[in-house]
């Protein structure tokens, strides 16, 4: 895969404050070619803006700004489409639209749990949800991708509430400082280390990556802790519940797809797994 998506961690600055941004421009959408080198190859794009992209500029477009604010990124492969698509920046997110005529283009969530999107061919303004981005593009036997930033956040400034009733009760309540967070951490690293497809590591192998942090790591424990886990997160019924339910198979998998979509483990719970010296 021709790939513009590299990163092995994540960073905990905005991509979008790597290079200055001109003086009253507020960019939302930072778009990293397949050939970058550095920040300043990367394409900064304001609410409003539009970026195309193809194997050649359409009619007017030179590469930096014309009259229209459409700018275009150039990409080099034959199977690619002369117009290809185009990017719409917003304030939060962005959209994508597919103007090829047969090619299915794939946005995925490299952070995820294997959470994608399809751009169906002809498929104008698709909004695009994830922070970070992969553009995958079909082309004569290759995949061809690039990567989208979306480094703002907008937030609710406060929920009303009188403060009456009981509260609520939390919906996955793990405890990061057991050992069960551990070994969940240890499951999740190889996918939260930029590899949405990365298999899942072997209990023996989980043992050993927690050795330095828990000495006593042996096979037996880390499986006793995964089948806690599954319960705790009600993948499957506790030992004492009348219902045994239907057995659990790819228990690891269901674990790392369930942490990863709601975010219970994150890259920055990886330093659990590091001793401090």
């Amino acid at each position: 895969m021709f790939s513009a998506f590299t990163r092995t961690g994540r960073s905990t600055a905005s991509p979008a404050t790597d290079v200055p941004p001109a003086v009253g421009i507020a960019y939302s959408i930072v778009v990293v070619p397949a050939n970058a080198a550095g920040p300043r190859d990367q394409i900064r794009l304001a609410p409003g803006d539009r970026l195309h992209f193809g194997r050649s500029a359409p009619t007017g477009v030179d590469g930096t700004e014309d009259p229209t604010g459409t700018r275009h990124l150039r990409i080099e492969h034959p199977g690619v489409s002369r117009s290809a698509g185009e990017i719409v920046a917003t304030g939060s997110h962005w959209s994508l639209s597919n103007f090829s005529p047969a090619s299915t283009y794939v946005v995925e969530n490299p952070e995820g749990a294997g959470e994608h999107i399809k751009v169906a061919p002809g498929r104008v303004g698709a909004p695009v949800p994830f922070e970070f981005s992969r553009i995958v593009l079909p082309a004569a036997g290759e995949l061809i991708d690039f990567a989208v930033w979306a480094p703002r956040h907008d937030y609710v400034s406060g929920v009303p509430d009188d403060g009456s009733g009981e509260p609520t009760a939390l919906a996955f309540p793990l405890d990061r400082d057991k050992r069960y967070f551990l070994v969940l951490a240890a499951l999740c690293e190889p996918r939260l280390r930029g590899t949405p497809h990365a298999p899942l590591p072997t209990v023996d192998a989980v043992a050993e990556r927690l050795r330095p942090v828990w000495p006593g790591a042996n096979r037996a424990a880390v499986q006793w802790n995964i089948d806690y886990l599954a319960v705790k997160l009600r993948l499957k019924p506790g030992p004492d519940s009348a219902d045994a339910g239907p057995r659990l198979n790819g228990k690891k998998e269901a674990l790392v797809s369930l942490a990863l979509r709601f975010d219970l483990v994150r890259e920055d719970d990886l330093g659990t797994l590091t001793v401090v010296r």
